[in-house]
């Protein structure tokens, strides 16, 4: 079925949102995957269709065939419609913000901020049109120059998660897209109206038919088939550890290019000469803002025992402020609500203590369908360091509190994991905030500073389980996925 874009609009009442795949340029395919508002039990959230592999090829399709035209495009041109729409988000941020919340969770701040980091990256990446792209070398030969070019890769895919479904999926395509290729994005099934607006931004900028696909549906059919398709030259994916090194399996086969951003479990450092206050606003902001569902969220924070008791007391205080549908918002599904529950009450049952959030061991509060998801602040401490709720990632806004014995310890204590994304020091010694730096084992480190939350114009990813740790995303360094180089050698 065919539509046009003003159908992929919410009603006047704002009660229903259709989401569909957006193919060379025409919104199709028929609705029949219902998302329902997590705050609002019993409130549809929106409508998606579930595509297929079929959808996919016709995508890939498109895509190729309007790659070369966009590539020939010059940079300025191609940058000036991702600054168009940029624009067009922050001027339609309030309805795109209040359908995020409806679909994700997030308060409304959240979601303004977050519609507004979209807009931003798309006028970073287009302003980067006028930016010079290669080098001029000297030459040990008579008569030669060289230079070097940088060329887009052809079509690629993208798979985005739900927890920043409109941020990522902007992050991700606009850097694809001033390069000059062709995109065709797997957005989260729980989260279609946020991807949808992006492409209409896109859209009403002028991108031309085919340049920016997208396809609803499930991973393991739509992302499959993204990434077993031999014309999708590049494949970046955020989401879970397991799912992504599955799809790094399936592209290296075909030496595919790929990019995974990928699970954290991210770890903070409170020494006994920080302000034990000012820590604790800094490992609260980290842990407990945007429901603790960030891959760069703080999950573990090792303390020394002199700040221990002062510590202990100020976070729990600010655990407390955390209220659930004010100053957090709600979990994204049922699945990650028990989930969460699962692990504060496996972790008393094997001996924690459970300093906050006492209606998580409320057995009736699980997360059921009629029942807004709200999940409040944990904070869990007198676990051994080899626990699950100190080694897995939760993905909820549960921190583990652990004493070690000085600085030496808590800097192995950081790196004794499985993944490196974030880390973070709070210190008022320049000297082992400086070793920290140098010696803690993540792809960014924070000093006095949460460990979520980065700049648009820095590189980004982590290492080990994290990420692939080859190219990173966001700022100028993201362009180096997207593109190829090509030295040229002329003679005179």
């Amino acid at each position: 079925m065919t539509s046009t874009a003003t159908d992929v609009t919410t009603s006047t009442d704002r009660e229903l949102i259709t989401a569909r795949h957006l193919i060379n340029g025409e919104w199709l395919g028929e609705a029949d995957t219902e998302r329902m508002n997590p705050a609002r039990p019993g409130e549809l959230a929106a409508l998606s269709p579930s595509g297929t592999a079929a959808d996919v090829d016709a995508a890939i399709t498109a895509a190729a065939a309007a790659q070369p035209g966009w590539a020939a495009l010059p940079a300025p041109s191609r940058g000036a419609i991702l600054i168009t729409a940029g624009n067009l988000l922050i001027e339609r941020q309030t309805a795109i913000a209040e359908d995020l919340v409806r679909e994700e969770g997030k308060t409304l701040a959240e979601a303004k901020g977050e519609v507004k980091r979209a807009s931003d990256v798309l006028r970073f990446f287009g302003s980067l049109g006028w930016a010079a792209t290669g080098e001029v070398l000297p030459s040990g030969l008579p008569d030669t120059t060289i230079t070097t070019r940088r060329e887009p890769l052809g079509v690629v895919g993208l798979i985005t998660p739900w927890n920043f479904p409109i941020a990522i999926p902007a992050w991700k395509s606009a850097p694809a897209l001033i390069s000059g290729n062709a995109v065709v994005i797997k957005p989260a099934e729980l989260t279609p109206l946020s991807a949808t607006h992006l492409a209409r931004a896109l859209q009403d900028a002028g991108l031309p038919a085919g340049v920016f696909n997208v396809v609803h549906g499930k991973g393991r059919v739509v992302g499959d088939a993204l990434a077993r398709d031999p014309r999708i030259a590049g494949l970046s994916f955020t989401g879970s550890t397991n799912v992504g090194l599955g799809l790094q399996e399936i592209l290296n086969a075909r030496r595919a290019r790929v990019q995974l951003e990928m699970g954290g479990k991210n770890g903070v450092l409170v020494l006994d000469d920080a302000d034990a206050r000012k820590a604790a606003k800094v490992v609260a902001a980290g842990a407990f803002g945007l429901t603790g569902q960030a891959c760069t969220a703080t999950s573990r924070v090792y303390i020394t025992p002199g700040i221990r008791a002062a510590f202990l007391g100020a976070l729990t205080e600010e655990a407390a402020a955390y209220t659930p549908s004010d100053g957090m918002g709600a979990v994204v599904s049922g699945q990650q609500f028990a989930q969460n529950t699962a692990a504060v009450r496996s972790a008393v049952e094997r001996g924690a203590t459970l300093l906050t959030g006492p209606g998580i061991l409320d057995e009736t509060h699980d997360g059921d369908a009629d029942r807004p998801l709200y999940f409040p602040a944990a904070v869990l401490t007198d676990l051994p360091f080899d626990d699950a709720a100190v080694t897995e990632e939760i993905f909820g806004p549960v921190v583990a509190v652990l004493e070690v014995a000085d600085y030496e310890a808590g800097l192995a204590a950081i790196n004794n994991s499985r993944y490196g994304l974030t880390a973070g020091i709070c210190t008022d010694s320049l000297k082992l905030a400086t070793d920290f730096a140098a010696r803690a084992q993540a792809g960014v480190v924070k000093v006095n500073r949460p460990t979520a939350g980065l700049d648009l114009n820095v590189p980004f990813g982590g290492v080990k389980d994290s990420s692939t740790n080859t190219f990173r995303e966001q700022g100028k360094s993201a362009l180096d996925f997207f593109t190829w180089g090509k030295t040229v050698y002329t003679g005179v």
